[in-house]
């Protein structure tokens, strides 16, 4: 391979990472976390700490749960539930209220259909699983745009990454953490990238496949193209994603939707599966109808299988079965979404995520440790400032995320604070702790890496702390009562308080012990410019 060819990788590798890393370690954080997003909901919401021995016998509708679901939902034009499961031993109904903007939302119990107190918490669902995505920039469609730039950025840096890497096989088998800061950064950096390499392209190119639709707005103008933009959008969400609307009558109807008998029939229609979701339109107008979605637990695809029926008489009027091209973009969003139900797989992505954000970190740590004498002495200000942002970025956005979690143990049930209620006081506490940790980081320097991992440990053991007393379960009772997800959740903030306590330790004693690199580092041609091994 030509070495010009190789140096402009290594330029490209770089600055890719120097430029987006930031970003990208926050989307993967958040993904990560996102793999158990329903285990941190039962953490942060205790009321639907239920037992998942409710869900052994068959599911029942109508009775007590339909008519506190015909109570809350009065005047509405529709209303949908996404029925109980393992991760969610609860039915989460959704409807928006006549002349209302927002919707609403509440937790029933699924045999009582009585209201579960605390809701006022967006929760890993509704907080952190979004933020991955998006990062809750809505404006322009921002945050999609700048999730997609960070797995851009992951695909150039794994394929720069192999280029670069002379000796990609011996990357594997070589770590040698006691070595000096830079060197044993960089073997972590090679090892993770190594080891992951297959998971980290699939899960940033599938990322930007789900969101197809945003990336390449102008996809269905060249499936359709004798109609406009709007038409062609709206034939491509018909055929692609299943749409069937019928109006209202305009007239009540003459008995209530039989749901039980529906959910039977979707059963036997997906032999095997089952419904998650129902909705229902128009409810009691004589044009009501019921709206079903397969579960996507049993399969790979994050399918798209719907089933419409009549409120009134039961009878089948649509069923919706995506085409083939539709099936393989649903087949890689199930890959990305991991929502089907294996633990094995689930831990795997887990711990896969939170490789790639070691990857990250490591690449920085080794970036900044490398250059920051020869910028000293250049009186460059570059490693400074990238040091700021990647502390806020890592460490920082850790702590804001462990706020998140603190703020809501630690909030009284119905806070308020002027137009903010519990759940924005909850995401305040996650800003205003991210951004403190910008401004420490560019306060400390190189200091602040140890002092933010050491408030992460300690925040850590606090929410664990926090949730034995303030909910009564601590991890030995949540063991007890098998409330895994509870206990699992309780369990990774014990490991990342004992990780980020070794970590600080660890950085401490870089610090001092190689406070100024040797001469042989700085001019190490493989630590400076092509991130490879030197012999």
């Amino acid at each position: 391979m030509h070495p010009t060819f190789r140096q402009s990788m290594a330029w490209l590798h770089s600055w890719a990472g120097v430029l987006i890393g930031s970003l990208l370690f926050v989307v993967f954080w958040m993904g990560t976390l996102s793999v158990f997003d329903r285990e941190i909901d039962r953490w942060m919401m205790p009321d639907t700490r239920l037992d998942t021995g409710l869900l052994q016998a068959p599911l029942v509708l109508e009775g007590p749960v339909s008519a506190q679901i015909e109570r809350l939902t009065q005047g509405a034009s529709q209303w949908s539930v996404v029925l109980p499961y393992e991760r969610a031993p609860v039915l989460r109904l959704s409807w928006r209220p006549p002349g209302s903007t927002r919707p609403e939302r509440r937790y029933l119990h699924p045999r009582t259909g009585a209201v579960l107190n605390e809701t006022e918490t967006l929760g890993g669902s509704g907080f952190i699983y979004p933020f991955h995505y998006s990062l809750h920039l809505k404006w322009k469609a921002l945050g999609y745009w700048l999730a997609g730039l960070a797995g851009l950025a992951m695909l150039v840096g794994v394929v720069s990454g192999v280029v670069i890497h002379r000796k990609l096989l011996a990357d594997f088998f070589l770590f040698r953490p006691r070595k000096q800061l830079p060197r044993a950064s960089l073997d972590l950096h090679n090892l993770t990238g190594v080891l992951l390499l297959p998971f980290h392209v699939a899960i940033a190119l599938s990322g930007l496949i789900v969101f197809m639709g945003i990336y390449w707005p102008a996809a269905p103008w060249a499936a359709y193209p004798g109609a406009g933009p709007v038409a062609a959008q709206q034939a491509f969400q018909a055929e692609g994603m299943g749409v069937y609307r019928r109006p209202k009558a305009g007239r009540p109807a003459e008995q209530a939707p039989a749901l039980d008998s529906m959910l039977a029939a979707a059963r036997q229609h997906w032999p095997g599966s089952e419904a998650y979701f129902l909705r229902v339109w128009h409810p009691g107008d004589a044009n009501s109808y019921v709206e079903l979605r397969r579960s996507p637990q049993d399969q790979v695809p994050l399918g798209l299988e719907q089933l419409y029926f009549d409120a009134a008489s039961g009878a089948l009027l649509h069923e919706f079965n995506e085409a083939p091209v539709m099936r393989v973009q649903r087949f890689v969003s199930g890959l990305h979404y991991v929502q089907f139900k294996h633990w094995m797989l689930r831990w795997l992505y887990f711990a896969a995520g939170l490789g790639g954000c070691v990857m990250i970190g490591t690449g920085f740590v080794f970036w900044l440790e490398s250059r920051r004498t020869r910028h000293a002495r250049q009186g460059l200000a570059g490693v400074r400032v990238v040091e700021a942002l990647s502390v806020a970025s890592m460490p920082g956005v850790i702590a804001a995320t462990l706020a998140f979690l603190l703020a809501n143990r630690l909030l009284p049930a119905h806070a308020q604070a002027g137009s903010l209620g519990r759940a924005e006081l909850e995401m305040a506490a996650f800003y205003l702790c991210w951004l403190l940790s910008l401004a420490h980081a560019a306060w400390q320097g190189r200091q602040a890496w140890a002092q933010q991992l050491w408030a992460v440990a300690g925040a850590a053991a606090a929410a664990v702390l926090l949730n034995a007393l303030t909910t009564g379960m601590p991890l030995w009772r949540s063991l007890q009562l098998g409330q895994w997800g509870v206990a699992g959740v309780d369990t990774a903030l014990l490991c990342l308080a004992a990780v980020s306590t070794w970590a600080a330790l660890r950085l401490r004693r870089g610090h001092a012990r190689h406070s100024t690199p040797s001469r042989n580092t700085d001019r190490s041609p493989a630590l400076q410019h092509t991130g490879e091994r030197h012999a």
